[in-house]
C-alpha cells in the first residue's frame, strides 16, 4: 500500500518520455506569453434564453469572470456556466452563457476593465456546459533560454511522430500537491470538506492513479504502442474498442494518430483490459485500496483516459525573447504536457506572487 508522500510522488514527478528537456527556460512572465483560445463545438444561433458571451481575460481565473457577470445579471451561481476552465496568469478567450429567460440584456461592457474584455454576445436555445468545445488552441513564449536550433527541430519531430504522455499536470493537484492531502483527508472521514471541493479532490485522487499508470507504460516504453488486451480510443471520438490482437491495420491507425491505447479513471465497475494489461491495472486497488474505495463510494464510475496525447497544428519559432510553440489539443489536455517533454520551463508566478 502506498504512503501520502509516494501519491504525492506520483503525481508530482512523473517520467518523460524522449529523454527528458532539452533547455531550461520561464513561463508566464507576462500574460501574452501564455495566450489560449477556446475552440467551440456549437456556436450560438442567436435567439434562445441563454446569453452567451465571448470573453477575454487576463491574469484572471475563470471562477471570478463567472462571479462577475452573476453579479452583473443579479442571477443565481447556477444560472451563469462555461466549458472549461481558463489559466489564471494567462491570455485566455472563451465562452460563457447566462440564463436570462423573458429578461433583458444588462450592459455587458460594464465589465470592461483591464482583466476582462467583451468580445461578443449573442442568445443560445441551451446552457454552455463543461466540456461543450472542441479543444483549445495554445501560444506559449517560453523566455530565458538558450536552445540549439537543431536539437530543438530533433525532439519537436518527436513529439509530432510519437506524441507525449497524456498526464495530468501538477495544477490538477494543487501546489505540492496539496489536492492530495485533501483527498486523503477526505476519504479518510473528514467532514469538514466543502461541496465543491469535494469534486476537486475526487479528481486529483482520480488523476493521480491515472497518472501511476501511464508513468509505467513510459518506463516499459509501452504508453504509445499497443498491447494485446488493451482498450483503445479513437481520435475525436467517444467509443472504445479491445484489442486482443495486434495486427498491421492497429499499427497503422495508431502510427497515423487515429486510435491511442488508454488507462482508467478509476471508479465503480469492471476493468474492461484482458492480459498483461488487466494484470497492471487490477493492482490499483492493491496498492491504493483507500484512493479505489474512495472513488467508487463516492458513485464515480469507471472510465477511460488516452494515454497518449498528440498535438495538433505543432510548430515552433526562435525569437529575440526565447522560444514560441504553437499546438492545439483536445478538451482536457494540458499544454504542459507538451511543453515539459521540450524544456524545463518554471513557472514565473511560483516565485513571484502576483
Amino acid at each position: 500500500m502506498k504512503t501520502l508522500a509516494e501519491c504525492i510522488a506520483i503525481a508530482l514527478h512523473t517520467p518523460y518520455a524522449h529523454g527528458g528537456p532539452i533547455a531550461t527556460g520561464t513561463l508566464r512572465r507576462f500574460a501574452e506569453d501564455y495566450i489560449v483560445d477556446e475552440i467551440p463545438l456549437l456556436e450560438p444561433e442567436g435567439e434562445g434564453e441563454h446569453v452567451w458571451l465571448k470573453i477575454r481575460k487576463r491574469h484572471t481565473n475563470t471562477d471570478f469572470v463567472a462571479r462577475q457577470l452573476q453579479k452583473l445579471a443579479n442571477v443565481k451561481s447556477m444560472a451563469v456556466s462555461y466549458a472549461g476552465m481558463k489559466d489564471r496568469h494567462a491570455l485566455t478567450t472563451q465562452w460563457f452563457s447566462v440564463h436570462l429567460p423573458g429578461a433583458e440584456e444588462p450592459d455587458w461592457q460594464l465589465l470592461a476593465c483591464d482583466e476582462i474584455e467583451i468580445l461578443e454576445s449573442k442568445r443560445h436555445s441551451r446552457k454552455l456546459r463543461r466540456g461543450t468545445l472542441l479543444g483549445n488552441q495554445f501560444n506559449i513564449q517560453v523566455r530565458d533560454i538558450d536552445v540549439d536550433t537543431e536539437l530543438l527541430t530533433q525532439r519537436a519531430n518527436s513529439i509530432k511522430q510519437q506524441g507525449v504522455p497524456n498526464y495530468f499536470s501538477s495544477q490538477r493537484f494543487g501546489h505540492g500537491g496539496a489536492n492530495i492531502n485533501k483527498a486523503h483527508a477526505m476519504f479518510a472521514g473528514d467532514r469538514r470538506i466543502k461541496r465543491h471541493q469535494r469534486s476537486i479532490y475526487l479528481s486529483s485522487a482520480r488523476s493521480m492513479l491515472f497518472n501511476h499508470i501511464l508513468a509505467q507504460r513510459v518506463e516499459a516504453g509501452s504508453w504509445n504502442t499497443l498491447q494485446p488486451g488493451d482498450i483503445c480510443l479513437r481520435t475525436g471520438k467517444r467509443g472504445f474498442f479491445a484489442v486482443y490482437n495486434v495486427n498491421d491495420e492497429f499499427e497503422q491507425r495508431l502510427a497515423a494518430g487515429k486510435i491511442h491505447p488508454t488507462a482508467p479513471l478509476w471508479g465503480r465497475g469492471e476493468l474492461p483490459v484482458t492480459g498483461d494489461i488487466k494484470e497492471l491495472e487490477a493492482q490499483l486497488p492493491r496498492d491504493f485500496p483507500e484512493w479505489c474505495k474512495g472513488l467508487e463510494k463516492a458513485g464515480l464510475k469507471m472510465e477511460r483516459r488516452a494515454l497518449r496525447l498528440m498535438p495538433e497544428h505543432f510548430s515552433f519559432k526562435k525569437n529575440n525573447d526565447g522560444v514560441s510553440v504553437s499546438f492545439r489539443l483536445p478538451a482536457g489536455c494540458y499544454a504542459t504536457s507538451v511543453i515539459r517533454e521540450l524544456f524545463d520551463a518554471q513557472d514565473y508566478n511560483r516565485f513571484n506572487k502576483t
